[in-house]
């Protein structure tokens, strides 16, 4: 069954259809989603979605873009939650210099911090970097040492990802790795393992194509899992049962 990675479902894009869309999923071939927090206030929401569907974990965490919501009083209440049982990762963390919504020194400063919190709780970690390739590397070679986790959404260098790769990290692949334009991603998909892949959605967002453009969801990550099978020419079952068993792995599920 497909194992989705990574998702948001506590996105208000899904408030209309959300229990129906759920429901749907095992007849669609979903058989495992770990559902993201990224702002302070998603926190909550994602575990009461893991508590009312058996299939859905959650994970708890802060986005850079998000971080100027902690400070050390909040930052303790959302450790607090990671007493539930259906907590699995510390996630979503890292750098964004693209949207820049918060000061660099900030986004890195709570980085380490959730990535010292990760290895407090003994958990893997979701690791969001965008444009802050350099920035987020030297951190993970301070900090992330012996953590295990994803590099989310991963859109840097084939050479990079297998720097990554030998620092015990899985390569999170979504829709974009069915664009035309993703040169990059595809040569990476091709030269790294598929011991070392995991699928991801991010859904709502970055839907795959043919439905680029649209609202996204677990379901159509069997495109991703076409396109990397195609890549590597090997079948997309294959695809689907490693990219689960590496997320069981990962996730300890």
């Amino acid at each position: 069954m497909i194992f989705d990675t990574h998702a948001h479902y506590d996105d208000e894009q899904f408030n209309e259809d959300r229990v129906e869309l759920l429901n749907s999923m095992e007849e669609q071939g979903v058989g495992t989603i770990v559902n993201v927090s990224a702002a302070y206030n998603s926190c909550r929401k994602v575990i009461a979605l893991a508590k009312e569907y058996p299939f859905v974990y959650a994970a708890v965490g802060i986005h850079p873009d998000e971080v100027g919501s902690l400070n050390e009083e909040t930052f303790a209440q959302m450790k607090e939650l990671f007493k539930e049982e259906k907590v699995v990762a510390v996630g979503e963390i890292g750098l964004d210099y693209y949207w820049d919504n918060e000061p660099r020194e900030v986004q890195k400063k709570w980085f380490i911090r959730q990535l010292e919190l990760a290895r407090e709780l003994d958990l893997p970690v979701l690791i969001h970097s965008r444009e802050a390739a350099a920035d987020t590397m030297e951190i993970m070679k301070e900090h992330a040492k012996g953590l295990s986790g994803v590099i989310h959404c991963y859109s840097y260098s084939k050479e990079m990802a297998q720097e990554y790769i030998k620092m015990g990290f899985y390569i999170g692949v979504g829709g974009v790795v069915t664009f035309k334009n993703a040169k990059k991603l595809k040569e990476v998909v091709e030269n790294i393992p598929l011991t070392s892949i995991v699928l991801e959605t991010d859904c709502p967002y970055m839907a795959p194509e043919p439905n680029r453009g649209k609202r996204n969801n677990s379901a159509y990550i069997r495109y991703v899992a076409e396109k990397i099978a195609e890549l590597k020419g090997i079948t997309y079952e294959e695809v689907v049962e490693q990219t689960e068993k590496n997320a069981r792995e990962m996730y300890r599920l």
